[in-house]
């Protein structure tokens, strides 16, 4: 008998919300409290997320405000990613399920099986392959998340079309990614600190030669819902899951709101580096 998982499709909400539930569920997950979880989301307006360890002095906060959008750090590491007309998933496990137990590089393999049979189904010929040859991610000087991909992460048309980065703890596992659907994939450099607008307009060029879009690949725009679905379907069948629709349990969205008010909506969290 396969496995079931959890699936939730959330409405858009704004990124600190979207980053307390993912650490919420995580948190439960890995208390085994809530089954294995794959959730899809949006965001109610365009938000930049920085990673864990990521100095928020790459952000420049007068464009940022200046453009109205969001802000906020993530509980996984990485570079920074800027939300905006995309599908983002999360999957919470514990670390000793079967299906993605071992290394970081071997449970991000296994997701980016189920990413790629997902982009399959929407007609896309993309690859995950392996870019460096440890557990131990290459540094990096680059702000922006999409600039280079990382261990299995998706590229298509020899572009990163997605990014995901993870994290460890409370004995679970919670990698989440980000999969632009449309749109200019170079509006984060708007709002990250160049020396000089040269600089910045250099950025921008690189980013279009390296980041693509569904959009861009297909031609047309894909509906969110297309997406997901796509999404839904190669997870169940690249792992052999039961996907079966929920919602967050009440203590998972108590957790989250004080989540949200004492960690990522706040400063100090975010301006934290």
């Amino acid at each position: 008998m396969n496995p079931s998982w959890r699936l939730i499709l959330s409405e858009n909400e704004a990124g600190a919300w979207n980053m307390a539930l993912d650490e919420a569920i995580l948190l439960s997950t890995a208390r085994k409290e809530s089954p294995p979880t794959l959730r899809l989301y949006g965001w109610q307006l365009a938000t930049l997320s920085l990673g864990f360890a990521q100095p928020s002095s790459d952000v420049d906060m007068k464009r940022l405000t200046q453009n109205n959008w969001g802000l906020v750090r993530r509980p996984t590491g990485g570079r920074a990613i800027l939300h905006v007309d995309e599908l983002t998933y999360a999957i919470a496990v514990p670390q000793d399920d079967p299906l993605l137990a071992g290394s970081l590089l071997e449970s991000y393999r296994t997701i980016s099986r189920a990413l790629l049979a997902g982009l399959t189904n929407l007609d896309i010929a993309a690859a995950g392959e392996q870019t460096y040859h440890n557990d131990t991610p290459v540094k990096q000087t680059n702000p922006v998340c999409f600039e280079m991909p990382a261990n299995y992460e998706i590229t298509a048309g020899g572009k990163k079309l997605i990014g995901s980065a993870q994290a460890r703890k409370y004995e679970g596992i919670l990698q989440h990614g980000s999969l632009p659907i449309k749109g200019d994939i170079t509006r984060i450099t708007q709002v990250l600190n160049y020396d000089t607008d040269q600089e910045r307009m250099v950025a921008a060029a690189n980013l279009s030669a390296r980041a693509t879009t569904l959009e861009a690949l297909l031609g047309s725009q894909p509906a969110w819902q297309t997406v997901a679905q796509a999404v839904i379907k190669g997870f169940s069948e690249t792992l052999s899951i039961n996907l079966e629709p929920g919602q967050p349990a009440d203590k998972e969205m108590e957790i989250a709101l004080e989540l949200m008010n004492i960690k990522y909506a706040s400063p100090d969290w975010t301006f934290r580096i």
